[in-house]
């Protein structure tokens, strides 16, 4: 089997819940994937980097991967990290949910993002509103947004919401492909 297809096995078994739940958005769902119990266990996070590499992979000149603080962390860190094992130069970075109020008052840590091609990564999405929120982030702090790439797309919008704003939307799991109902 494929690093692809034991990811949806690791996420059907781990990270699809039934019942009824609030997202982020604010909108109610009768399923909810939590990507968190897969994407940080040793198991499943080499997979989510093979998978996503794969994704991003054509992509011109991606410099570093990363989004909004929590979902996007295991995510950047996991193509951080199964890049380099292919020999490639991918960064991650952290865009913090607001700025600090001390120290530097960064919103995006980790190294430079400033006149680089960044990925925007994120677990799962719904509405497209933290990827959304992560890129606003990231041009004002000097990058070039070359996508957004997630690993489910729940298919309720985010794929439009980033494509309206001008961003290419790449997705390497649809909820089609869960167990969720």
């Amino acid at each position: 089997m494929s690093a692809r297809d034991d990811l949806i096995q690791y996420i059907n078994r781990y990270a699809v819940f039934r019942g009824d739940f609030t997202l982020t958005s604010g909108k109610k769902a009768s399923y909810y994937v939590d990507l968190r119990r897969v994407s940080l266990d040793h198991r499943v996070a080499p997979l989510i980097g093979q998978v996503m590499c794969d994704l991003i992979a054509p992509i011109p000149q991606v410099d570093a991967v990363g989004g909004l603080t929590m979902g996007a962390d295991p995510i950047a860190s996991a193509i951080l990290h199964q890049g380099a094992a292919r020999g490639l130069a991918y960064d991650a970075f952290v865009v913090r949910k607001e700025p600090k109020d001390h120290g530097r008052g960064r919103q995006v840590e980790g190294p430079d993002v400033a006149g680089r091609r960044v990925v925007v990564v994120e677990d799962t999405s719904t509405t497209g509103g933290s990827p959304l929120k992560a890129a606003a982030a990231l041009q004002k702090a000097g990058a070039e947004i070359a996508a957004v790439a997630v690993v489910v797309d729940r298919r309720t919008g985010a794929k439009d919401a980033i494509e309206t704003a001008g961003f290419p939307y790449y997705s390497a799991i649809s909820v089609d492909e869960l167990d969720v109902g």
